[in-house]
């Protein structure tokens, strides 16, 4: 379980398919305090450590089985990619963002971006199937960060970026047509599985 609050930015620095795929991942946290089955959300993705090391930084494995790629846009993951990175929630953490899984549901693609201020209006389109979990004022998970929805249209929303945010995550290299990893809140999947039953 997570909140979407983004802890470090780590780095890809190998990649390879042993079956599933492994990535070796850089992180900024010393590796001595990440435990072996550790959960960790990178780019908003579940992910179990498997392995750690020190040299020549800091850093821990993870395996990512077919089903995660097929679902995310893990598949565009490459050496040198960056990623946002979350540790699990802990008893006692501050809950600043909103709760978070890490079980992405889709990919959803950033259509528009307009500066306003020093802030960045980014709108994205959904997939039609995950576009009714989106609400005006609600809450998604986008690359692992919790965002609040400014407005619905459609299958397409749009979330607000202050400075801060694009600073100490990935969000500050975005472009149109970039692919990101979208977890809908689990209060609206549930209240609509709740309608049906109506």
């Amino acid at each position: 379980m997570f909140t979407g609050i983004v802890t470090d930015i780590g780095e890809i620095i190998e990649l390879e398919q042993r079956g599933d795929l492994r990535a070796r991942i850089a992180t900024s946290w010393p590796a001595t305090g990440i435990d072996l089955g550790a959960s960790i959300a990178c780019e908003g993705v579940c992910l179990t450590v498997i392995e750690k090391g020190t040299a020549p930084r800091d850093w821990f494995d993870v395996e990512i089985s077919a089903e995660s790629v097929s679902k995310t846009n893990l598949s565009g993951w490459k050496v040198g990619t960056r990623l946002n990175l979350e540790r699990a929630l802990k008893v006692g953490d501050e809950l600043g963002g909103h709760i978070v899984s890490g079980h992405v549901d889709g990919v959803a693609e950033v259509v528009k971006l307009t500066p306003e201020g020093d802030s960045l209006r980014v709108t994205f389109r959904a997939p039609e199937v995950l576009a009714r979990f989106i609400a005006q004022k609600g809450s998604v998970a986008l690359n692992g960060t919790s965002l609040t929805v400014n407005e619905v249209n459609g299958r397409e929303f749009g979330v607000n970026f202050i400075p801060h945010t694009r600073k100490v995550t990935t969000w500050g290299r975005l472009a149109e047509g970039d692919l990101v990893n979208l977890e809908v809140d689990t209060m609206a999947r549930y209240v609509a599985r709740l309608a049906e039953w109506k």
